[in-house]
């Protein structure tokens, strides 16, 4: 009854009340039984379960009704699987569809296991773990009631191996392709307008690439080809993301001026502890027994003398047959003749090598126990401590140089091993043994007895009483993976036996099967130590013989009618599965069968089962004793042998939500997050045992509490060896209570396991610290995601249960990854729906999101020397990008809950209060700065200077061709004055003679990249656009290039029969025209600029001819170009600086230019740099793309290019030419990597230009050199700036982008109020110059937008002056260094375009920053870009390794993001190198890139769609 324990008369008199009145709706008959009872235990509920001094006994369910009933056993396994499966069906109802990852078909041809498999070794081996995999393979289909089957039915099924249920894959489709997906843009509109999209006055600024290249794609809002596969995915991600969120503890992290996240408040109904302070538990005490030796020597001594015939061992071979057996006599003779060896027979005569307290390591195979039995008794007997290790296979086993940590830190310079041994291990060619990594330098001995001397009669060796000195050390790995020595004092190691001796009972002559390794824990404490100090037998069973023979232990229980058996869950679950190849078998004579992993909470599946199967076989219920131990405190607790008969022990059945915040409560709500654990019996004898809070300092746990076990012994471990820092923390703890006093002065040994005292004093443990994460504020336990993973039907998906799970932090969380292996027959369908399924499950039954989720191929996880998983390496191979999945699944937008708040952008007013609220803060400058005077133009004709080579022409051999042109525009074009016409030119002379030709005759030239002639398709389109956008009348180009325009190839593009006039000029004939046309005014138009900007926009400018005149003169002044002067131009003239500089400034200053086109690289890469050195050339321009060129080409040729005589020491000025942020890294590098060629560190700088105004800045000869800032990039988001030291957390370096030009005035603007902003604020930048363009190129007349961009006012402040806006963001700043003109210097910073920016979750993020990030975060990403679709970040990334690391980056990229920019990435595409569109500027097409994507055009190797 519910009111069992409750007293009634205690109650509340309302409480009381409701209890009558339900009593009295129950005799009337106005509720059923089951109504009553639910409503009565609901009243009850919190009087029963807080009452501290009960609480833990209700947790339990009674055993005597288990004793005889196998159904209720057969139930009971699989209760988790059974929560799992409920689990799912809940989430079916929803019908959820998760997108699936899309992957290229090539990247991954699994290949079939046999060649996967490693010969022999313990690869391909079960893993320590994979028996939790009974919870999934000895599952009953769920269709059928537990209750008809029979025992025999369901083990039927899993010897079969059919153990998958059909009906619970039925049950578990997915709807994957249940519905077609809705339209994207109907469920969520863009953060903002889709930048592809023109303004409805469509060709103002130009016309989107993705226009011409496919009228059908603009079919949605978005810009989403309707049938585009990319699309249905991301509506499906979508769709996904709009589930309501498991809100985190508190509502939100909230975030503080300086966004730090903070800490979640706790949540009031947290439950919590409320028992009273726990009080120590004693064990028996250890009895005095007057045989008991002196010292575990003592008693090999004494039975070796005694009972010599008796039988000390039996190895068994591969096959399970026995190999040898080892007696008391020969072990007691063979010890004692290592000992004399170690001590006296390893050096030359006079020196001894080994002196007692040495330590030695021991090498020996898990095959040979024998030889490790000697190897440790004679290290025992010659007092050196032995440090038993694993057999190193190769040079990356894992975890190999923490093992060499391990000897390092115990000083180990001595390794025995067996001969056989000695012989496999890695040697070099030359026949050493190899030098393992990290490890110290070995001297190897070899003890097979052959090799031992007999000592003289009167040698004997010294048996001390049992003190305090280490007798061995035996390796423990942490956490981390750090393998220490846990050292065990010769006294602590007799007492240890002792206590088990009381503990299990153990009698002389006995037999005892042990299937543990032997070198360490259990297998040694019981099998090697204990069975020596009471005359056992012990049968030892490799592991090598259970791969081959999995019931080869019941074998020999039943041949040597053992007592004892030693064995792990996976013993047990193997020898279920087998069976059945036996019949007579009997395991009566069994009175004690061990389970060293019986403290783990899926053990009591694994026993219950086992005991199913063979209790028809003799085995006793009462003889499984779980046990619970460390390496630290060894045994902690054990469960002794039963009388038969009397009850079994009770189990818990706690709440998992409970435990997650370290709380006992018994699961009353819903039974699939429920834990059951079974007791591991009580402290050992001699043993006084706390729990304790497991973080901070040790204060004692109330009794409802978890917490962790300490112990105090005098059997268990003294310290780690050689780590007096660590040991403290773990050796010497002393327990406090609630006020932090300490409640004695006795030490305790942390244990590292994690449980409570249930009632009748028994000990249950529900995990262990090193398995504990901590998500959220709350524990989950590694091995109970892993059962609850299993549990999910992964017969189909996971290769040999092999499941292993850790946390990584990242963004101030730990979270949850999960890797398994995966099948080689498993089809991508199958796998995806497991991780589908494993994510559901673990939301539901441990209310945690995982992280990640990731598949390798079967047999790459590291493993364990017993073939378990390695969890540290496969962590670090994770985190370093190492661990080649085959399948990923990332779930960042489900599972990080700590983002912090969104900003709400304020909305600004603007009017004159505006100066004093937030747009300038009292004390801050405007954010203005200008170049020096221009003084006066002179208004000159361009073409009149004469005489000066340019390049190889003479501007009389220039003004000659360009007389040429014009009469042939007159004539054969028939143009009129004022028409436009287009260049269509490779880099050289006859463009420059076409363009002023084009002057002579009074038309409008307008410069355009030529076609390439391999790539048709995509570069014919943008040439026709122009084309047709500026209405031109002709086009005068090549001969070799008229042919193309006219060629099949364009017409497969482009119509070529509408080609306007097309004049080729190689061949002209001597004309003059009849005049050289003069402007009348110089605001008539020169020429056109047009340009593809970043976001795919194509626009076209007007430049005046005063505009020209004004910024050749303005560039004159800054670099200094006198007509004496060679300057080298490697740059494309097309549009923007690159086309003055080519065309005009030379023409302008009368210097010589020397051009180079950058094409030209491509054929000899050195020929700039060259070029240099030859005509030693001061000043040079080049762009950013031609400078990336020379530093991956030529940056490791630099002693080549030295031995040719390349000398750059007479260079000044280097002048990258660009309309973006400078690239600090790509400069930096050039700068260092030419420096060995006299490259000077001051002369590399750089320009910046826009649409506007085609030079804002110039690096010029004179004036301070470019400064470099530091500005917090967290503040930058909010367009704040503040400066930061080099090196803070989240800086971002900035350098200044040249200085700006004569005659320039620069001022940042707020964009959104177009008023003046403070210098610690970012802006716009806009600019007023003589030399701004006159606006857009417009065929419609079309005022509106171009007033905005060209001759817009503040809205405050000073109204009179015209601006242009540039459409880039930046700041001013007072540097301290001095101009020309003896003033503090201000400098302009830009950080970036305007139209690229993304606003995420409120702030401004720079795309370029982003990829910064994320091209760090692995050496295979070559390039990457960023972009967003329906508020959804895309990353982009170029993978320049194999194939097989795709799946590596994806993990990386979204940690780094979410680190460094505190953003989750929606969509991660792997694409092949290449793929990323960039512009003859070196720029990112960012757009374009979108497109491509969403009309599914870029062929990725893989698309992660992160959940």
């Amino acid at each position: 009854m519910a009111d069992r324990g409750v007293d009634l008369s205690a109650l509340p008199k309302e409480v009381r009340d409701q209890l009558a009145e339900l009593d009295l709706e129950l005799s009337e008959g106005d509720i059923t039984q089951k109504g009553y009872e639910k409503k009565r235990t609901k009243l009850l509920a919190p009087y029963i379960i807080h009452t501290p001094g009960k609480n833990l006994s209700s947790l339990f369910f009674c055993s005597e009704n288990l004793s005889h009933s196998c159904v209720l056993f057969s139930i009971h396994s699989d209760i988790h699987t059974e929560a799992v499966q409920a689990a799912l069906a809940k989430h079916k109802e929803e019908k959820m569809a998760l997108p699936m990852p899309t992957k290229r078909r090539s990247t991954y041809v699994q290949s079939p296991i046999e060649t996967r498999t490693p010969p022999d070794s313990s690869s391909g081996s079960e893993d320590e773990t994979s028996v939790r995999r009974q919870s999934s393979v000895v599952i009953p289909p769920p269709a059928v009631s537990p209750n008809l089957q029979s025992p025999d039915s369901w083990i039927n099924h899993s010897v079969q191996g059919s153990s998958t249920s059909s009906s619970a894959s039925s049950t578990l489709s997915h709807g994957e392709n249940s519905a077609p997906p809705p339209d994207v843009t109907a469920v969520a509109p863009p953060a903002r307008g889709p930048r592809v999209d023109l303004p409805s006055n469509a060709v103002v600024r130009g016309m989107s690439r993705g226009h011409s290249r496919s009228s059908m794609m603009m079919e949605t809002a978005d810009g989403v080809p309707v049938n585009s596969r990319v699309s249905t995915k991301i509506q499906q991600l979508l769709n996904t993301l709009k589930r309501p969120k498991r809100p985190p503890l508190s509502e939100f992290f909230t975030d503080d001026a300086e966004e730090i996240v903070e800490v979640p408040q706790p949540d009031p109904n947290t439950p919590k502890p409320e028992g009273r302070q726990i009080m120590p538990v004693k064990g028996e005490p250890l009895g005095v027994v007057s045989n008991w030796p002196p010292a575990l020597q003592a008693a090999l001594a004494r039975w070796g003398a005694s009972q010599g015939k008796s039988p000390a061992l039996t190895a068994l071979d591969i096959t399970g047959k026995p190999l040898y057996t080892l007696t008391y006599g020969k072990l007691w003779s063979r010890s004692v003749k290592l000992a004399y060896t170690l001590l006296n027979k390893l050096g030359t005569k006079n020196e001894q090598i080994l002196k007692p307290g040495d330590r030695v390591a021991l090498v020996y195979p898990n095959s040979d126990p024998g030889m490790f039995w000697v190897a440790f008794y004679g290290c025992l007997l010659a007092e050196v401590i032995p440090v038993p290790i694993e057999v190193p296979l190769s040079r990356k086993d894992a975890g190999i140089s923490q093992v060499g940590f391990l000897l390092g830190s115990c000083g180990v310079g001595l390794a025995l091993t067996s001969e056989i041994c000695l012989k496999g291990l890695p040697k070099t060619p030359t026949g050493e043994i190899l030098q393992f990594k990290g490890w110290p330098r070995l001297k190897w001995v070899v003890t097979d007895s052959k090799y031992l001397t007999k000592p003289s009669k009167d040698w004997q060796p010294h048996i001390p009483t049992a003190n305090t000195d280490p007798a061995y050390i035996e390796y423990k790995a942490s956490k981390e993976g750090t393998v220490m020595g846990v050292a065990v004092s010769k006294v602590a190691m007799l007492t240890h036996c002792q206590s088990l001796t009381q503990a299990c009972n153990y009698c002389e002559g006995e037999t005892l099967v042990n299937v543990l390794d032997f070198k360490k824990d259990m297998g040694l404490w019981h099998g090697v130590l204990t069975a020596v100090m009471n005359r056992i037998h012990t049968i030892s069973v490799p592991y090598a013989v259970m791969k081959a023979c999995p019931l080869s232990w019941v074998q020999r229980v039943h041949i040597h009618k053992a007592r004892v058996a030693l064995v792990k869950c996976r013993d047990l679950h193997w020898a279920m599965m087998s069976h059945r190849d036996q019949r007579d078998i009997s395991l009566a004579s069994l009175r004690m069968l061990i389970v060293a992993d019986g403290a783990n909470p899926w053990s009591v599946s694994s026993c219950d089962a086992f005991l199913n199967v063979f209790q028809s076989h003799g085995l006793k219920p009462e003889v499984i004793c779980p046990c619970a131990t460390s390496p630290e405190a060894m045994t902690v607790a054990i469960r002794r042998p039963g009388v038969p008969g009397a009850p079994l022990p009770a189990r818990a059945i706690l709440s998992l939500t409970g435990l997650s915040h370290g709380v006992i409560r018994v699961n009353t709500e819903d039974k699939n997050s429920a834990l059951t654990v079974q007791d591991v019996g009580h402290v050992m004898p001699g043993a006084l045992m706390c729990i304790v809070k497991p973080d901070g300092p040790p204060q004692l746990c109330k009794t409802d509490e978890i917490g962790e076990i300490i112990i105090n012994s005098r059997a268990g471990g003294t310290m780690y060896y050689g780590l007096p820092g660590v040991t403290k923390n773990t050796f010497e703890v002393i327990p406090v209570n609630a006020s932090g006093v300490p409640i004695g002065e006795i030490p305790f040994v942390r244990s590292g396991l994690l449980g409570f005292v249930g009632p009748g004093s028994l000990i249950f443990v529900v995990g262990k610290i090193e398995g504990l994460l901590m998500v959220s504020g709350r524990r989950h336990n590694a091995d109970d995601l892993v059962a609850t993973a299993l549990a999910v039907e992964p017969v189909k998906t996971v290769y040999r249960g092999r499941i292993a799970v850790f946390s990584v932090t990242v963004f101030y969380d730990e979270r949850v990854v999960i890797v398994a292996e995966q099948r080689p027959d498993a089809s991508e369908e199958d796998s995806f729906q497991w991780m589908s399924r494993v994510l559901q499950a673990i939301d539901s039954i441990h209310q945690v999101g995982l992280y990640c989720l990731a598949l390798v191929p079967a047999n790459t996880l590291p493993k364990t020397p017993l073939g378990g998983i390695h969890i540290s390496d496969t962590k670090q191979s994770f985190l370093d990008g190492n661990l080649h999945p085959c399948n990923i699944l990332m779930c960042p937008h489900t599972c990080v809950t700590n983002l912090p708040k969104p900003r709400q952008k304020q909305p600004v007013g603007v009017g004159p209060a505006s100066v004093m609220v937030g747009n300038l803060v009292a004390g801050k400058r405007i954010a203005q700065a200008a170049g020096r005077d221009l003084g006066m133009i002179e208004d000159q004709d361009l073409v009149r200077k004469v005489g000066v080579a340019v390049g190889t022409a003479t501007c009389v051999q220039l003004h000659k061709r360009a007389e040429k042109i014009a009469a042939a525009l007159t004539e054969k074009g028939s143009i009129n004055t004022g028409e436009n016409v287009v260049l269509l030119y490779p880099p050289g002379i006859d463009l420059i003679a076409a363009f002023y030709g084009c002057l002579y005759a009074g038309c409008v030239p307008v410069n355009v990249r030529p076609p390439h002639p391999q790539n048709l398709a995509a570069t014919l389109p943008t040439v026709r656009m122009i084309i047709d956008v500026s209405k031109a009348a002709c086009i005068l180009t090549t001969q070799n290039l008229m042919r193309i325009l006219r060629s099949k190839d364009a017409a497969a593009s482009v119509n070529i029969k509408t080609w306007p006039t097309i004049i080729d000029t190689d061949d002209l004939p001597r004309r003059r025209p009849p005049q050289i046309y003069k402007p009348p005014t110089a605001e008539m138009i020169a020429y056109l600029d047009f340009s593809v900007s970043t976001t795919g926009m194509l626009t076209g400018v007007k430049i005046s001819h005063a505009a020209v005149s004004a910024l050749c003169r303005s560039i004159k002044l800054q670099c200094e170009l006198y007509s004496s002067r060679q300057i080298a131009i490697c740059l494309d003239p097309y549009c923007g600086l690159g086309f003055v500089l080519w065309c005009l400034a030379s023409v302008y200053s009368g210097h010589q230019s020397i051009l180079i086109p950058p094409f030209e690289l491509e054929s000899c890469l050195s020929l700039w740099l060259s070029t240099l050195s030859q005509y030693r050339i001061r000043d040079t321009f080049c762009s950013y793309s031609v400078m990336e060129l020379c530093t991956k080409g030529l940056g490791t040729q630099t002693e080549l290019l030295k031995a040719r005589g390349v000398n750059l020491s007479c260079v000044r000025s280097c002048v990258v030419i660009a309309e973006e942020r400078p690239r600090l890294a790509l400069t930096h590098s050039f700068s260092k990597l030419f420096k060995d060629v006299g490259l000077s560190s001051r002369a590399v700088s750089t320009a910046f230009g826009s649409r506007v105004n085609l030079a804002i800045c110039l690096q010029g000869t004179t004036g301070p050199d470019p400064c470099t800032v530091y500005v917090d990039m967290k503040s930058l988001r909010h367009d704040r700036v503040r400066l930061v030291e080099r090196g803070a957390p989240q800086s971002l370096p900035l350098m200044e982008s040249g200085k700006i030009l004569p005659g320039v005035r620069v001022i940042i603007v707020n964009p959104e109020t177009r008023g003046p902003l403070g210098d610690s604020h970012l802006g716009e930048i806009w600019v007023n110059s003589p030399h701004n363009a006159s606006g857009y190129y417009t065929i419609y007349g079309e005022e509106s937008l171009q007033a905005d961009h060209f001759n817009t006012k503040l809205s405050f402040g000073d109204p009179q002056t015209l601006w242009a806006r540039t459409g880039y963001l930046g700041f001013v700043k007072r540097t301290d260094l001095l101009d020309a003109s003896g003033d503090r210097h201000d400098a302009l910073f830009v950080v970036g375009s305007l139209d690229e920016t993304l606003e995420l979750r409120g702030l401004r993020y720079h795309p370029i920053d982003i990829e910064t990030s994320v091209s760090r975060a692995h050496r295979s990403i070559a390039e990457s870009a960023v972009f967003t679709w329906t508020n959804l970040l895309v990353v982009v990334s170029e993978l320049c390794g194999s194939e097989q690391d795709a799946l590596d980056l994806v993990p990386l990229i979204t940690n780094v993001v979410l680190e460094e920019h505190h953003l989750i990435v929606g969509v991660v595409v792997i694409v092949d190198p290449g793929v990323i569109p960039i512009n003859s500027r070196g720029e990112k097409q960012r757009m374009h890139l979108r497109d491509s994507f969403l009309a599914d055009q870029l062929d990725p190797i893989y698309v992660a769609y992160n959940m």
